[in-house]
């Protein structure tokens, strides 16, 4: 196995932000885009659950129907690709779907039952977001994240700019893309959006807080 260099890793989260300036003509070959999917794919999720799905938004019409929906974002024209991440809105313990993750895990008799024992206790009790639809989705919203922070960071690592967009109308943009037969709005719903591409000037060096204002060691 080998090792990324750490100054590499830290160059690339100090040389990633949020690009708002694409060069329209320079694209990402499909090698790298299908990199920068896999790492999505491969990211960590609460209890396994992989509540996401990657819809990679290239159709221009689409692009140009969102595009006032979403602050009037010029990027949805000069990004080279756009990702819509979806979140699972009813990914409860007892669903389908929490029924094909074991399956996937090759789960059977008491092992199961012992799974979906702590599953039902985890999102009943724990973290408590049986009470509404919305709970769970927000819920299936945060696992989303995680695919998209390490796509970000992916992709900066190969010289790929990026953009998370949470900027948009919520409503419409999920209507658009329903209606144009891209997701079930019963099954999933647009947690964020993501364009990528290749900056087309210097993005003036982004604030941070200080190591000491954020980290906090309890010993």
């Amino acid at each position: 196995m080998t090792f990324f260099n750490k100054d590499d890793v830290l160059n690339a989260f100090h040389y990633r932000a949020s690009t708002r300036s694409y060069d329209g003509n320079r694209k990402i070959s499909d090698e790298d885009f299908n990199y920068i999917l896999e790492l999505g794919r491969l990211s960590p999720s609460s209890v396994g659950s992989e509540p996401w799905q990657f819809i990679v938004l290239q159709n221009p019409e689409l692009r140009q129907a969102i595009k006032p929906y979403c602050w009037g974002i010029p990027t949805m024209e000069t990004s080279s690709h756009i990702v819509v991440i979806l979140a699972k809105k009813n990914a409860r313990f007892d669903s389908q779907y929490f029924a094909e993750i074991m399956d996937r895990r090759g789960l059977q008799g008491e092992a199961r039952e012992k799974a979906m024992a702590v599953y039902k206790k985890f999102q009943e009790q724990d973290i408590g977001i049986l009470d509404n639809e919305r709970s769970l989705f927000d819920w299936a919203s945060k696992q989303t994240y995680i695919a998209l922070g390490n796509m970000m960071t992916g992709a900066a690592m190969i010289g790929v700019d990026s953009c998370p967009i949470e900027g948009f109308a919520y409503k419409e943009v999920n209507q658009i893309l329903a209606d144009a037969g891209l997701f079930d709005p019963n099954e999933w719903g647009v947690s964020v959006m993501c364009t990528f591409g290749y900056r087309d000037k210097e993005i003036r060096q982004k604030a941070r807080k200080t190591f000491e204002q954020v980290v906090k060691f309890v010993e």
